[in-house]
């Protein structure tokens, strides 16, 4: 997966709290693959655009500058509902890298860790007088450092957030639960090696 060291983006607001990962991508695609042709043409899709396919003036992520938005800063519980995946892979595929909320679905906390797109909760408030900052000041950008664990919003305020050491160091490598496991390989080899020397009798005959 892409690594996430630091990033300075247009950020773009969502106000309506409780979106669901069926609103994020509606289950008509979830048959779809992974990078799909079009796939990032499913993010929102039934509130980005008419039945015809035609573009929603007033869905904020058609408006300019808006329109390449690499963060998200929403309301509660963002993502919650089903347990998709596909939810945070039709983010990524938009470019959208990181989503600020007060408080995130769990099941797409978690993915968004796997996927390479970093999840940031702060206060109510605060998040609240991010999206206000951005629509006084479209196309303000946000700065997320992922290293410092500090968010600079629009007004220059900067603000500190938690991330679990082990998330931060998937994100920061780019690599995964099974990447990680890899980068000891060696030393994994090396404890099979000894324990079938040290305890022939356990293991299977013919290995």
């Amino acid at each position: 997966m892409q690594a996430f060291t630091c990033l300075t983006a247009v950020a773009a607001p969502i106000d309506l709290a409780n979106i669901d990962t069926d609103r994020i991508i509606p289950a008509r695609f979830l048959r779809k693959p992974k990078g799909a042709p079009g796939y990032a043409s499913f993010l929102f899709r039934d509130v980005r655009f008419d039945a015809d396919g035609s573009e929603k003036p007033e869905f904020v992520l058609n408006r300019m500058p808006y329109r390449g938005a690499k963060i998200l800063v929403v309301a509660e519980n963002f993502g919650c509902g089903s347990s998709r995946e596909m939810a945070v892979w039709v983010l990524e595929a938009y470019g959208i890298r990181s989503v600020i909320a007060p408080s995130l679905g769990d099941i797409f906390h978690q993915n968004c860790y796997k996927n390479g797109l970093l999840p940031v909760i702060l206060p109510a408030n605060i998040v609240a007088a991010f999206r206000r900052q951005l629509r006084e000041r479209p196309g303000a950008t946000i700065t997320v450092d992922l290293d410092s664990q500090t968010v600079t919003a629009p007004n220059g305020t900067p603000h500190r957030f938690d991330v679990d050491p082990f998330r931060k160091e998937m994100l920061l490598t780019g690599r995964d639960e099974t990447g990680l496991t890899l980068g000891f390989e060696s030393r994994i080899r090396e404890f099979e090696e000894r324990h079938a020397r040290e305890m022939s009798w356990v293991v299977p005959a013919g290995r």
